[in-house]
């Protein structure tokens, strides 16, 4: 019986060792996903309300990140990457969770410190670089400390004497403990200013107003603005216009504070260098209520009801899709959208089946989704108008129809695109396969990687393709193969760690070989390229 016992306290022991010399550590497992997904908005001055930065801030909060991490609470992303993918997505996958459960249940050891990844790089402005335009609050808000939302709809006159080619806009939060998220409107005729006027504070309420908010709906919009992203630059050939004399109009969300908040942010706008030709202006198309059977009238939900809505648009000319901007109010409880192509082939958009109206943006394509003419865009939306739903705004529930009220609901889904170009099949602006591709291999480098295509003939979309070892800001340039230089294609522009994908237009390169300079404090490196006959 004693040698029994020993032997199964050996077993015991040996299993111990075993799963203490195979336990997660902060430096070696945990600090790379904390500090890559995570500390984007858990850090000093951004949204977050506790800072991610090193081990002892993580480690002090480990049970909590381990529960919102296990319900998926966090990181925040909303799409389901079953259903298709799209850039910038910032979720964890199922051995990413568990590694930080199994490191929370095993004590949230350290580790070496020679393991540990560098923190990320922020610069202390701009994510983007120096702007060609600041728009400034003219005064600032107090966003009152009654622990709710607040939607509000600022206007900032451009000044703009002639129109411009937007490349990027970048919200720059004053104070980003309650900045949540913002839109953006590009208002011609003055009428929103006009009316902000006639109102006693700076901006008015999006919810409490006399004005018909849904005329702005319909504005060209713009990217806009979600904690922890980086804001969308157009590349190459590619833009928005920005109209002289027009007005930039915001619709900000300010998350709920028990204290009263001043905030007074300003706007960055990044207009297209004079030598670069902006062939392709970036339009939208809007999915109204009257893209549904019935149309507007058809948009209904009664008291204790659940509904969905099929709407259609019918493509009338060769386009390629660049992303969209899903948006409903708090009855809304998912969104699928797919083009469905004359040849009969199907391509899956984006599915949101758990709709957060605290959680909304603008998603785009890891690649250009070509739609030939004859195409359809299918977009399915589902309401839940019952008192099971927790979310509704009105107990007992009522009888809702369109509207912008937050008692009210809405069906809105702007879809961004371009006029389709030969080769547009073949750009691809994020790889998002790369975690299970060759890449893996150089994840903790600063490198420049082959470009494509190379050599180059005609008017090409060439693609740079590189990886950092962390998050840092870079420049990107061409020169000549004497050194001159011919083009800044980014300047002071801040990338998070992992693989990227910077594009130029070489229609504006004549024949000859060439350098593409990736520089950063960290790596200075060049590759050669050549630009052929077409």
């Amino acid at each position: 019986m004693r040698k029994i016992q020993y032997l199964v306290i050996s077993i015991l022991s040996t299993l111990a060792l075993f799963s203490t010399l195979n336990a997660q550590t902060f430096t070696e497992d945990i600090a790379d996903i904390i500090y890559n997904q995570c500390s984007t908005c858990h850090r000093p001055g951004e949204i977050g309300p506790m800072n991610l930065t090193n081990y002892d801030e993580v480690k002090s909060y480990g049970q909590t990140i381990k529960a919102v991490t296990s319900l998926r609470y966090m990181p925040p992303w909303q799409p389901d990457s079953d259903y298709s993918r799209l850039m910038d997505e910032n979720y964890l996958t199922e051995e990413q969770i568990q590694t930080i459960a199994n490191w929370v249940d095993n004590g949230m050891p350290e580790g070496p410190a020679s393991a540990e990844p560098p923190f990320p790089d922020y610069p202390q402005g701009s994510l983007l670089g120096v702007p060609d335009l600041v728009l400034e609050f003219a005064e600032a808000h107090v966003h009152e400390g009654n622990n709710k939302d607040e939607y509000r709809y600022f206007v900032l006159p451009t000044g703009l004497t002639e129109d411009k080619i937007v490349k990027a806009i970048e919200l720059r939060p004053g104070n980003s403990k309650i900045v949540h998220h913002s839109l953006f409107f590009e208002d011609r005729t003055g009428t929103v200013a006009q009316f902000d006027a006639q109102t006693p504070e700076y901006g008015f309420d999006a919810f409490s107003t006399a004005f018909d908010i849904s005329q702005v709906l319909a504005y060209d919009q713009y990217p806009g603005y979600v904690p922890g992203t980086k804001p969308r630059y157009y590349p190459e050939g590619l833009g928005q216009v920005l109209h002289a004399g027009s007005d930039l109009v915001m619709q900000m969300h300010y998350a709920p504070s028990s204290v009263d908040e001043i905030d007074q942010s300003s706007v960055n706008i990044f207009f297209a260098d004079e030598g670069e030709q902006v062939d392709r202006i970036v339009e939208e198309r809007i999915m109204l209520p009257s893209d549904l059977p019935g149309g507007f009238f058809n948009f209904t939900l009664l008291p204790e009801q659940t509904r969905s809505f099929h709407g259609t648009w019918f493509i009338n000319q060769d386009i390629s899709l660049m992303g969209l901007s899903p948006h409903m109010h708090l009855l809304g409880t998912d969104w699928e959208v797919y083009v469905e192509r004359p040849d009969g082939t199907r391509e899956n958009l984006i599915s949101i089946p758990e709709w957060d109206f605290n959680w909304q943006g603008a998603y785009y394509f890891p690649k250009f989704v070509v739609a030939p003419f004859g195409s359809v865009v299918h977009a399915i939306a589902g309401y839940d108008n019952t008192s099971e739903n927790f979310n509704n705004p009105s107990d007992p529930p009522q009888f809702v129809t369109w509207g912008e009220n937050t008692d009210d609901e809405m069906y809105y889904l702007p879809l961004f695109y371009v006029p389709y170009q030969d080769g547009d099949e073949d750009i691809v602006f994020e790889d998002v396969n790369t975690s299970t591709t060759d890449i893996t291999n150089i994840t903790n480098e600063n490198r420049l990687l082959p470009i494509q295509p190379n050599p180059i003939s005609g008017d090409q979309l060439v693609s740079i393709p590189f990886n950092l070892d962390r998050g840092q800001v870079i420049d990107i340039s061409i020169y000549d193969i004497k050194g001159q230089l011919i083009k800044k294609l980014r300047t002071g522009e801040f990338f998070a760690k992992g693989y990227h994908i910077a594009h130029f237009d070489s229609g504006q390169l004549s024949e000859g070989s060439y350098l593409v300079n990736l520089k950063s404090k960290y790596v200075n490196t060049s590759q050669k390229f050549v630009k052929v006959k077409g």
